[in-house]
Formats: C-alpha cells, sequence, structure tokens
C-alpha cells in the first residue's frame, strides 16, 4: 500500500500488501480435525480415527516431515501461500468431466435499460459491450479494488476472466492465461467466439486500435450470425464435456490437422464465449438447467466465461472454476450489469468502424473423431438427463428478516438446510460450505464443515416431542452462535482440511525424497473420509444482479445448494443425481416448512421480548 497507509486504487495495487494466508500448526489442525468429524462418527469410528491422527503427528512421524516441506515451501521466494500448488492440483488435477461437475452458473437479471421486447442480439450486444468496458478497465487498472470492512481484498483472480482457457491433459490439466511467463501482461487479442447452433463464428468485437464496436454494429453482426449459422454434423464443443484425459486424447488428434490447430488457437485466445441459444426457456428452472449444462454442442466448458443468451433474451453466465471463484465472477457481474449497455460502450469509447469482421471455426474431422462426438454428446446428454434439479423461492424471507431477529443470516438458513435434512433424509450428513478468504494475498476459498455439535442438537431438538418453545430456541440459537464462530475460524485460514489435504499431496509428490513412503492411514480414516463426504453441498452468491446461481451436485447421494440470500428474498438451486430425485424433492419441501417454522421460533421470543 501506499506511504500514508492507504489502499492503492490500482486493481493490482493491494496484493502484495495483503496478509498471507497462516499455515496452522500441525497439532492444531490434527485436533480440528477430530473437532469437526465428531459429530459424524460413532465411537468406533473416533477411536479409528484419533490413533491414526497421533500416529500422524507424533514426534518423528511423517505428519512432522510433511509439515516442515510446507513450512520451507511458504517460506521459499516467489511464494505467495503455501496454498499455491494446492490449487493447480484441486481444481486441474480432477480427472472427470467438469461440465456440469465442476463449473458454475449464475442467471442475471433483467438489463438495464433494456427496452421491451429487444431483440436476443440487442441483449446479447449490450452484454459484450459491457464485458469490453470491463475488460478495458481492467488492463487500464482502473476498476476499483474490492473492498470489505474497508479492507482491500485480492483482485488477481480478475486477471484470469479473459482469454483464459482449460487444456486438458492426461494426468494434469494446464490453463492458457494473459499476466503469465508465457503470455505477459492483459491479453490484446480483439475476438470473441460466437456459438449458434453448435456453429463456430470468430468476432472481433475490438477494432484494430482497440476501441469497441458500436452497440448497433455488434447487434448488426450478432444477427447477421443467427441467421446464417448451420448446424455441423459433430459440433466439437461436445469435446469439452469429456473426461479430462479422453478430451486430451481427442483433443492431441485434433492438432494433427494443422487447420484445426489454428482453429483451436482462436478458440481458446478468444476473450470469452457467447452462446446464442434457439430456445426460450420454458420457467426458471429450465433457463438454471440449460445454464448449467444445455446445449453441450453449443459452448466451449474450457473457457472461463460464456455468456449464454436465448431466444427471448433471457441471459446468464457458465463459469470454469479452476481461476475463478464466485465472488469475483460476481464482482464482475455487478459491474456489467449496474449500468445500461448504452453507458458502458460510451465510457469504453466505442466507435463506429463499420461491421465487426466475422469468420467461421471450422475444422476437419475424420470418421474416428466424429464418432468421438457423436459419443461425448450422447454420454453428457445421459448425464444430463440424470441429474434432478429443482428451485426453491422465498418472498417472504431474506437477510433483513433474519436480521430483525438477531440471526445471522447465514447461520439461519444453513440451520435450516440442517433441519430439512435431517427430517428428509432421517440422518445428519456432511455438510460442506465454501468460505472467501480474499482478505490475504492470493486467498481464495476455505472449507468449512458446518456440522457442529450443536447442529446436530439442534436437529435432534427440533423434532423432540418433550422439548417446549424455548428449549429449541435455545438450540437453534446455540447452532446458529456455534456456526458464525466456525465461520470466523474459516475467514482466518487455521482451520484443518485444506491444510491437511495439502501435506496428503506433497507426500503423492514428494514422499521419496522426503522419506514419507508408506500409506498415511489418517486419510483412510472414517473421520476424514466421512466428514469429507457430502450430503449437502453449500455456496452462497449474494447479488442484486442475479436470480439463481447454480452447480451440479459431488456425491451420489449430495444434493448441490446454491443460494442467493439478499435482504429481501432467498433463492435456492437445488441438484442431485436422478435416482434420489424424490429425497431432493422431498428436502426441498422440508426446506420451505423449515425457514418457516425457525422464522416463527423466533418471531414469539421478539414478540415476548420487552419493547
Amino acid at each position: 500500500m501506499n506511504n500514508d497507509h492507504e489502499p492503492s486504487r490500482r486493481t493490482f495495487g493491494n496484493e502484495d500488501a495483503l496478509p498471507r494466508i497462516p499455515l496452522p500448526a500441525l497439532e492444531d489442525s490434527c485436533g480440528k480435525l477430530l473437532d469437526w468429524c465428531t459429530p459424524l462418527l460413532t465411537e468406533e469410528q473416533l477411536a479409528e480415527t484419533r490413533a491414526a491422527v497421533e500416529a500422524f503427528q507424533r514426534p518423528g512421524g511423517p505428519g512432522r516431515k510433511l509439515q516442515a516441506a510446507l513450512e520451507e515451501y511458504d517460506a521459499s521466494e516467489g511464494v505467495h501461500s503455501w496454498l499455491d500448488t494446492f490449487w493447480p492440483y484441486r481444481y486441474l488435477g480432477r480427472r472427470d468431466r467438469i461440465a456440469l461437475n465442476a463449473n458454475f452458473f449464475f442467471l442475471f437479471r433483467d438489463a438495464p435499460g433494456l427496452p421491451p421486447g429487444a431483440s436476443q442480439a440487442e441483449r446479447a450486444a449490450g452484454l459484450i459491450a459491457a464485458a469490453l468496458d470491463y475488460k478495458l478497465r481492467l488492463d487500464d487498472e482502473s476498476i476499483p479494488p474490492v473492498a470489505q470492512r474497508g479492507r482491500p481484498l485480492s483482485m488477481v483472480q480478475n486477471k484470469f476472466l479473459f482469454s483464459t482457457t482449460r487444456i486438458p491433459g492426461e494426468t494434469q490439466d494446464t490453463v492458457r492465461v494473459p499476466y503469465s511467463d508465457a503470455w505477459p501482461g492483459p491479453s490484446r487479442e480483439r475476438h470473441i467466439v460466437v456459438f449458434h447452433r453448435g456453429a463456430m463464428f470468430r468476432m472481433d468485437v475490438l477494432g484494430p486500435d482497440g476501441r469497441p464496436h458500436t452497440l448497433d454494429e455488434l447487434t448488426t453482426a450478432l444477427t447477421a450470425i443467427t441467421k446464417t449459422a448451420v448446424r455441423p454434423d459433430a459440433p466439437v464443443g461436445h469435446l469439452t464435456t469429456m473426461a479430462r484425459a479422453e478430451w486430451a486424447r481427442a483433443r492431441r488428434t485434433l492438432l494433427g490437422d494443422p487447420a484445426n490447430a489454428a482453429s483451436l488457437d482462436q478458440v481458446e485466445t478468444a476473450l470469452f464465449c457467447v452462446c446464442l441459444e434457439d430456445l426460450t426457456p420454458r420457467d426458471t428452472l429450465h433457463a438454471c438447467d440449460q445454464l448449467l449444462h444445455g446445449d453441450s454442442g453449443n459452448r466451449w466448458f474450457d473457457k472461463a466465461l460464456s455468456l449464454i443468451v436465448f431466444a427471448d433474451g433471457t441471459s446468464g453466465i457458465n463459469v470454469e472454476h479452476c481461476g475463478l471463484d464466485g465472488t469475483t465472477v460476481l464482482s464482475f457481474v455487478d459491474a456489467m450489469l449496474g449500468e445500461s449497455a448504452e453507458a458502458h460502450s460510451t465510457r469504453s469509447a466505442a466507435a463506429p468502424q463499420g461491421e465487426p469482421a466475422v469468420a467461421p471455426i471450422e475444422f476437419i474431422l475424420d470418421d474416428g473423431l466424429r464418432g468421438i462426438v457423436r459419443e461425448a454428446d450422447e454420454a453428457f446428454a445421459a448425464y444430463g438427463a440424470a441429474t434432478a434439479t429443482t428451485t426453491v423461492s422465498f418472498d417472504d424471507f431474506g437477510g433483513d428478516r433474519a436480521k430483525q431477529l438477531k440471526i445471522s443470516p447465514d447461520a439461519f438458513v444453513q440451520m435450516a438446510y440442517q433441519l430439512a435434512h435431517k427430517r428428509a433424509k432421517g440422518c445428519t450428513g456432511a455438510t460442506y460450505e465454501s468460505i472467501a478468504t480474499r482478505h490475504f494475498r492470493h486467498g481464495r476459498t476455505e472449507a468449512m464443515r458446518v456440522v457442529t455439535p450443536e447442529a446436530v442438537r439442534f436437529a435432534t431438538v427440533m423434532d423432540d416431542p418433550a422439548a417446549d418453545e424455548a428449549a429449541r430456541r435455545e438450540a437453534f440459537r446455540a447452532a446458529a452462535d456455534a456456526h458464525v464462530r466456525r465461520a470466523k475460524e474459516c475467514q482466518s485460514g487455521l482451520v484443518p482440511e485444506q491444510h491437511l489435504w495439502e501435506l496428503q499431496l506433497i507426500q503423492k509428490r514428494r514422499g521419496e525424497e522426503l522419506g514419507v513412503t508408506k500409506p498415511l492411514t489418517l486419510f483412510e480414516t472414517p473421520g476424514w473420509l466421512v466428514m469429507r463426504d457430502d450430503y449437502l453441498s453449500t455456496s452462497s452468491a449474494p447479488s442484486t444482479n442475479i436470480e439463481y446461481f447454480g452447480f451440479g451436485s459431488t456425491s451420489e447421494h449430495c444434493i448441490g445448494v446454491a443460494y442467493v440470500l439478499l435482504p429481501d428474498r432467498f433463492n435456492v438451486y437445488l441438484s442431485t443425481p436422478r435416482r434420489v430425485a424424490d429425497q431432493m424433492h422431498t428436502f426441498a419441501d422440508r426446506l420451505r416448512e423449515a425457514v418457516a417454522e425457525l422464522q416463527a421460533l423466533l418471531e414469539t421470543e421478539a414478540a415476548a421480548a420487552p419493547s
């Protein structure tokens, strides 16, 4: 920061002055692991876990050697955080498909200033203009750093918004990205990729001097694409739905033809994708589902940002997760939708320069590649069909109401999830919540485990016929307070899961070098496995500019719970494997009941309080 300690107003000006993420002590993480897993285990499972934890952290034991290696790494020159190698493995190391499994979406609210009856092309042009305005300001570092309670947050993820593409690998993926050694500074590319009916087009949205085209020019070019696009017999976008090693092999085959290599280069360097859909969503849930997985031939799921616009102008975004978390994308979306397209176009100095250059992006496929594309299409369509989703909307509850009832809004909804799950499935299940840690240098998220002893007691007391209203209320408030305490722990960075996971990964990478070659029994214990076997995977995206947020579930019995908790309303998108769809719908019903019941419980307390 500056000499007077005032935060810099340059986008990336505060990064080096942000505090480093603390590296937890081994003993602390081992102790907290036991605390966190205890509510989910039997006595026998806990005893087995405790023995493995003691062996792991004993003097001279494997945990000590791995911790010493991590401490040495954390102190190394050029390392921003002890998590620097964890994040690439966590996201780029996964070998299943990222489409539906890892990418997430936002459904946008209506655009400000867009006239009723505006065309699909006009809506898309407005979004392009807004994104270009943001990109040009980002290049100049004139996007104000996001602050939280007066403290600047890490903005480094913003470098991955434009021209960033995940590249499939046999054992681990890589990323093609600006602001890197291979591609210094911001992207100077001038084009986007537009999809329509599975056909792909390169469209220059910035002129030779870097100034954006006008809204009218963008609209004209997009309209022409919608009128001329013919669906190819094998849309290559389907390949991005494959498991990563399979996609890597298909990509290597594609690259065997120089024409395909040039086409891939255009896609991978493009600023972002715009996907124009033929269909008009039947309803909000249909729009959400299409944003999550939709027509995979009309997507490039490896692209960091894909703006999706339906035939009626309904729109949203699909995001590749490896370099971008929800909070960063929300800031981008808030900037896009916070002003009219005309305001963005004017500020970016858009100038008339003729219709944007548009050219088809074509791939040469032999019969083998066509077969791979068709198989990918069929497999992903079946995978999407095997996913059940629903939405739950509350127009009579939001963050303001929770605060009026003197309770943390997030704690309220998380306890509602716990109560609804216990009533729907008859058990308490491991629950993940993503906690942002961008107040640290290069900070991203921390893994919070929601099930505390207080949460278990709360869910039990709520359905205990012998418990009166006061007892239920006391249990609810105790659980909410415990939730807030744990969330603050996660915000501090001094929590166990990612720390211990990174120690496990160090052994995989360097075990022989460090003399830690025997299997680590800690990571085979019920405590580690049960705590991380999600029954609920939850994350929030608070923004007035989105209607819904969503992602896929993380296991065969998991319900993905993506929620938009605003001052005056609360919207939830749920997803789960279709074979357990009945349980998800029961959970949704119980959630509606729980929110009403918990409000009523606190309202009687408020009514009884002296004025």
